[in-house]
């Protein structure tokens, strides 16, 4: 089975999908006065699920950027998250354990963070397609910040849309005998860039 391949133009609208995003997380955080200046807490030890094989190749688009020498040094603490993951899970515990790209506090692949890394934290909400609206509080901090006085908040409903047409426009038929996907980014590092025999 050949690999899923990637194009130009996918990475540039996902590029341009994602600084969409970045703008308007900051509109909203603007309104509501939030910044992570100063946060006792990461984010980035959040136990969070991806869902699209196109944030997956993208992610590889930086991950191949690195260095060969940082990118075994991230694949080896993937490894290891992945592991001390699982048994927590088997434990009825969610993980919070730090996301293999963060190096000290930043994210080492940063421009090519996924979109739960960059919309967490302000309120949000969202309309599925059988309208049903959902919402998300913003993270412990920008709740005690809000309170009960919420001015402003993102609407994610748009920006998944986009995501999802992406996906069928990059991988057409194969959307339909590809396996769904639910994984962390540690997951996504240690099976490498998406490919059809190890999709899973």
């Amino acid at each position: 089975m050949s690999a899923v391949k990637f194009n130009e133009d996918i990475i540039r609208k996902i590029a341009e999908l994602y600084q969409d995003m970045e703008e308007k997380y900051d509109e909203v955080a603007c309104r509501l006065d939030f910044s992570c200046n100063g946060c006792p807490d990461n984010c980035c030890d959040s136990y969070f699920l991806h869902h699209t094989y196109t944030e997956w190749a993208y992610l590889w688009e930086g991950l191949k950027e690195l260095a060969p020498e940082k990118l075994e040094e991230i694949k080896k603490r993937a490894i290891e998250i992945i592991s001390a993951s699982e048994r927590m899970l088997s434990q009825g515990e969610r993980p919070t354990l730090m996301c293999p790209l963060n190096d000290n506090g930043l994210c080492a692949l940063y421009k090519h963070r996924l979109m739960i890394c960059r919309l967490h934290g302000v309120p949000s909400a969202m309309t599925r397609p059988d309208g049903k609206k959902i919402t998300f509080p913003g993270c412990f901090r920008c709740q005690k910040i809000v309170g009960d006085n919420e001015t402003a908040h993102l609407d994610r409903t748009r920006m998944y849309q986009r995501l999802v047409e992406l996906e069928m426009e990059w991988l057409g038929p194969k959307r339909t005998i590809l396996p769904k996907l639910k994984l962390t980014i540690a997951q996504m590092i240690v099976k490498g860039a998406p490919h059809l025999t190890y999709c899973r």
